[in-house]
C-alpha cells in the first residue's frame, strides 16, 4: 500500500508557478520590445525616381508657357455693302497681292442707283455749264453797252472841248456851247454808271456760279462713292500677303460690315504666349525671350502683357528679333521661355514637383551612401522654370529626389534600391 508524500506535491505545484511566471515575464519582455520596434522604412525603385543635387553659384529665373505665332498686322476685310457672292478666285493659305481679286459680289440695286447718280451729275454739269454760258453772254452784252457809252462820251467831250475854244473866239453862240457841256457831262455819268456795272457783274459771276458747281460737286461725290461701291464689289487685300480666312461661300448673301476674309504678312510674325498669373507677376516690358518652334530657336523680348487674367493665365506677346525658321507660320504651336533675373550666387536645386516658390516643402534627401532618403524641411526662395533657391535646410552637395513623392507622405524615411 502506497503513502502519499506532501513534500513532492508542493515541489510540483512551485515548480508550475516558475514556469507560468517565467512564461509570462518573456510575453511581457516580447511584446514591449515588439512595440518598441519603427515600421519598416518602405522601399523605393531608384528608376522611378529622379535625383538632383544642391549647388551655389549663379541661377537663371525664367517663366515658361505655351502658345502660337501670330501675325504682327492682320488685315479684316469687311463687305463695303450688301451683295451676293458670285465668285471666288483665292483660297486660304494663298499668296495675294494688295490689288488680287478675291472675291466678286453682286448687287444690282447698287449698280442702278450708282447709274442714277451719273445721270444726275451729267445734268448738274449741263446745268452748270448753261448758266454759265448765259452769264457769259450777259457780261459781253453789258460791256457792249459799255463800251458804246464810252464812245459816245469821248466823242461829246471833244466836241465840248473845240466848242470851248470856238466860243473863245466869238465864233460860236454861247447856248450851244451850253449844250455841249450839258452832254459831255451826261455822258461822263453815263460812262461812269456803265463801266461800275460791267465790274459789278464781273464779281458777281462766281457767286451766282457757286451755287451750281456746289450742286455738280454733290453730285460728283455721291456718283464716286457709289462708283467706289460697285468697285469694291470686286473684293481686294488692300495688302501683300497669305489669305488666312475665307468666310463666305458663292451664293451667299452679305450684309454690309460682315467678314468677307481676313489677310496676313507671314514675314512679320509675333510669338503670343499663355503664362501663368502665378508666374507672371514678375514680367516686364523689354525682358529677353527665346521661342522654340520645334525646328529653331527665335530670340525675341516681351513687347506686350495683357493686364487681365483668362482661365488663370495672362497673355503675353514677343517681338521676334532673329530670323524665322524654316517653317514659322502662322498658328504655329511654339514653346516660349522669358528671362525674369540672373541672380549672380545663390544656393539653389532643381525645382521639386510640388516646389512652389517661397514656401515650406519636405523633401527626400538622399542619405547613407545612396541606401536611403531622409525627409527634410526645406525652405524655398526664388523659383524658376527649372531650378528653385535654397533658403535653409539643404547646403551644396546633397542630393534631394525632385520627382512626386506624395505616395509615400506618411513616412520619413525611405529605402532606395
Amino acid at each position: 500500500m502506497d503513502v502519499a508524500r506532501p513534500e513532492t506535491k508542493r515541489r510540483k505545484r512551485i515548480r508550475r508557478y516558475i514556469y507560468a511566471g517565467s512564461g509570462l515575464v518573456v510575453a511581457v519582455v516580447i511584446t514591449t520590445a515588439l512595440a518598441r520596434l519603427k515600421p519598416a522604412a518602405p522601399a523605393v525603385d531608384r528608376a522611378t525616381i529622379w535625383t538632383d543635387t544642391v549647388k551655389r553659384g549663379p541661377m537663371l529665373r525664367d517663366v515658361r508657357g505655351l502658345g502660337t505665332l501670330v501675325p504682327e498686322t492682320i488685315r479684316v476685310i469687311p463687305a463695303a455693302t450688301d451683295g451676293r457672292i458670285d465668285e471666288r478666285y483665292v483660297l486660304p493659305g494663298t499668296p495675294v497681292k494688295a490689288d488680287t481679286v478675291i472675291l466678286v459680289l453682286s448687287n444690282p440695286e447698287l449698280q442702278q442707283a450708282a447709274l442714277d447718280a451719273e445721270y444726275q451729275l451729267k445734268g448738274a454739269e449741263a446745268e452748270y455749264s448753261n448758266r454759265k454760258a448765259q452769264l457769259q453772254n450777259q457780261f459781253m452784252d453789258k460791256r457792249t453797252q459799255a463800251a458804246q457809252i464810252s464812245s459816245q462820251y469821248q466823242t461829246a467831250k471833244l466836241a465840248a472841248e473845240s466848242n470851248e475854244q470856238l466860243a473863245a473866239n466869238g465864233l460860236l453862240a454861247n447856248l450851244i456851247l451850253k449844250q455841249s457841256r450839258v452832254q459831255a457831262a451826261e455822258l461822263a455819268k453815263q460812262n461812269d454808271l456803265a463801266e461800275k456795272e460791267v465790274e459789278t457783274f464781273a464779281n458777281s459771276i462766281d457767286a451766282q456760279l457757286a451755287v451750281q458747281q456746289a450742286n455738280v460737286d454733290q453730285k460728283r461725290a455721291f456718283y464716286q462713292l457709289k462708283r467706289s461701291q460697285l468697285d469694291q464689289l470686286r473684293v481686294r487685300p488692300g495688302i501683300d500677303g497669305v489669305l488666312q480666312e475665307l468666310d463666305v461661300d458663292v451664293g451667299q448673301r452679305v450684309a454690309q460690315g460682315s467678314v468677307l476674309a481676313r489677310v496676313a504678312q507671314p514675314s512679320q510674325l509675333k510669338a503670343q504666349l499663355k503664362i501663368a498669373e502665378t508666374q507672371a507677376k514678375d514680367l516686364q516690358i523689354g525682358q529677353k525671350a527665346s521661342i522654340d518652334t520645334h525646328n529653331g530657336m527665335i530670340p525675341g523680348r516681351v513687347m506686350r502683357i495683357d493686364p487681365s487674367v483668362v482661365n488663370g493665365t495672362r497673355t503675353v506677346d514677343v517681338e521676334l528679333t532673329g530670323p524665322l525658321p524654316q517653317g514659322a507660320v502662322p498658328d504655329l504651336s511654339v514653346e516660349g521661355t522669358v528671362e525674369i533675373e540672373r541672380l549672380p550666387d545663390v544656393l539653389y536645386v532643381g525645382r521639386p514637383v510640388h516646389g512652389d516658390a517661397n514656401s515650406t516643402a519636405g523633401l527626400f534627401r538622399v542619405a547613407d551612401k545612396g541606401k536611403e532618403a531622409v525627409r527634410v524641411r526645406v525652405e524655398l526662395g526664388r523659383a524658376s522654370v527649372n531650378a528653385v533657391e535654397i533658403l535653409k535646410g539643404l547646403d551644396a552637395g546633397d542630393t534631394v529626389i525632385l520627382s512626386d513623392m506624395s505616395a509615400w507622405d506618411s513616412y520619413d524615411r525611405v529605402r532606395l534600391q
